[in-house]
């Protein structure tokens, strides 16, 4: 940082799970995580002194390794009883549901596969796989299930012939001629759900719905608009969670590392790398001063301030809408090892935001890589 000249000035030791910053007027001590050390002798400083600061480098154990996220995906069972719920004001939108069965989609490109393997012409090529009345079917991002009386009360519907027009979209593209998607709305606080594949079949995507088992405690709903923007925060922590979730499943399973963010008419907005998965963030309640400060407000050892560390994925991605990105772009989408992730418009553009939001916190030198925006945790 500016607050030195000298980074010889400046040394690091461990004690107690905590991190001790030692400079010539004082010290500065983070208190870490329970189950979370510093590994002795891993502590590093940069070569030079950067532009944007001095770079240092350490390594953390973890006692135990961190739980896996929950996944809405892997949840769902047959002959359980469910709620789903509005993930923006928790309304409840289908009332004790029970699947007889919960069967999996088939995912990716597998038409472009059908039609690589098969010699003969797909037969099922026009037609769409579609859950029986009590059937719910799960794909990457999305269910399929049947309407119910529910439905009447909790959801409306609204022929879309165009793309939907967002205030900061950056992504307009034209229509197909006589192609029209019914948007799904909650009818409490208009949130878009997903859509109405049929007029008896609904896809909900897992980024605008939470399912809780029956017996487990509801949602408060909120009642007023100021209510809901207060927990804007903790929406954008569940879009985090429900996609990330999504991405280490599906790196796992079939050890795919890049996914193209689409929105339901295949529009690529955002093309996502997964890097790391074992990531430990550390955060600070306060911003480190500079100039003629110290590291911190904090100037002695014998006052700290604990950090939050949460588990986290490290991913590289790029924004389609941006011209220099195209070449990239265009490679992407004809890689067939590329796994596309459909989600509704807001959320793809909320998920921009976010990831952007994230980068900017990031040190000038960190901030991209060959092009790639680095995103420094989901």
């Amino acid at each position: 940082s500016d607050a030195f000249e000298d980074k010889a000035e400046v040394n690091v030791t461990s004690r107690d799970s905590a991190i001790e910053i030692h400079v010539p007027d004082g010290g500065y001590l983070v208190k870490l995580k329970p189950g979370v050390s510093l590994v002795e002798g891993s502590w590093h400083k940069s070569q030079q002194l950067n532009a944007d600061g001095l770079h240092v480098r350490m390594h953390l154990r973890v006692d135990q390794p961190s739980e896996a996220l929950d996944s809405a995906t892997v949840c769902l069972k047959a002959l359980e009883k469910y709620h789903f719920l509005c993930q923006s004001c928790g309304a409840i939108l289908v009332k004790e549901k029970v699947f007889r069965r919960v069967l999996p989609l088939p995912n990716g490109n597998w038409n472009a596969l059908v039609d690589d393997w098969c010699c003969h012409p797909d037969p099922f090529a026009n037609k769409k796989l579609l859950p029986q009345e009590e059937d719910c079917l799960v794909g990457d991002t999305y269910f399929l299930l049947t309407r119910d009386s529910s439905c009447d009360n909790s959801l409306t519907q609204q022929i879309d012939s165009s793309c939907v027009n967002l205030d900061t979209s950056q992504y307009s593209v034209k229509q197909t001629a006589g192609c029209k998607n019914v948007v799904v709305f909650c009818k409490m606080c208009s949130a878009v759900l997903g859509e109405a594949v049929t007029s008896e079949v609904l896809k909900f995507y897992i980024t605008e719905v939470v399912i809780k088992q029956s017996e487990e405690r509801e949602f408060t709903v909120p009642q007023h608009r100021q209510v809901l923007k207060a927990c804007c925060l903790k929406l954008q922590q569940f879009l985090e969670r429900a996609l990330t979730s999504r991405l280490l499943e599906l790196s796992s399973a079939q050890s795919i590392f890049r996914f193209s963010i689409q929105t339901p008419d295949c529009k690529s907005v955002i093309m996502l790398w997964l890097l790391n998965t074992d990531t430990l963030i550390a955060s600070f309640s306060e911003k480190v001063t500079s100039s003629n400060g110290l590291i911190s407000s904090d100037r002695h050892l014998d006052e700290h301030q604990s950090c939050q560390a949460a588990s986290a994925v490290k991913v590289l991605y790029l924004a389609c809408n941006r011209a220099e990105h195209q070449e990239a772009v265009d490679a992407w989408e004809k890689d067939i090892s590329v796994h596309p992730l459909a989600l509704p418009w807001s959320t793809c553009d909320e998920l921009l935001q976010l990831l952007s939001s994230c980068t900017s916190t990031l040190p000038p030198s960190l901030s991209s890589m060959n092009s790639y925006q680095v995103r420094g945790h989901l």
